[in-house]
């Protein structure tokens, strides 16, 4: 028995901020959307063209606080070919949440307050 990474989900408020957010920051491209028939939720599928993996973003019509993130302990980790650009970009749309020189690495923050960690290709 073989199991491999399909998706990984994240509820949002306004669908469409989001999808925008994911193709500016990462490059991300809406693949497959599900639309419930009663309305009452829509899924998008985003992928970055070169893996399997997709992000669901969850829209339910009936939300209208913000999820509970908790700690926000959890992530998504994107690899970057160059880091130096990708920061940049990052730091224009200023969504750097958090940095850490050290190692290399940094966190942008989407409009839901998700945290994306940012690693330099090959790490």
């Amino acid at each position: 028995m073989k199991f491999a990474f399909n998706h990984n989900n994240f509820n949002v408020l306004d669908l469409e901020k989001s999808i925008a957010f994911y193709e500016e920051a990462l490059g991300l491209k809406v693949v497959g959307e599900y639309k419930a028939p009663d309305g009452s939720f829509i899924l998008a599928y985003l992928g970055d063209g070169e893996t399997k993996h997709r992000l669901e973003l969850t829209w339910l019509r009936d939300r209208k606080d913000p999820y509970n993130l908790g700690d926000n302990e959890f992530h998504l980790a994107f690899d970057v070919d160059d880091m130096e650009a990708a920061h940049r970009k990052h730091q224009e749309m200023g969504c750097i949440c958090y940095e850490n020189p050290a190692m290399g690495i940094y966190f942008i923050l989407d409009p839901d307050g998700y945290w994306i960690e940012i690693i330099p290709g090959g790490k």
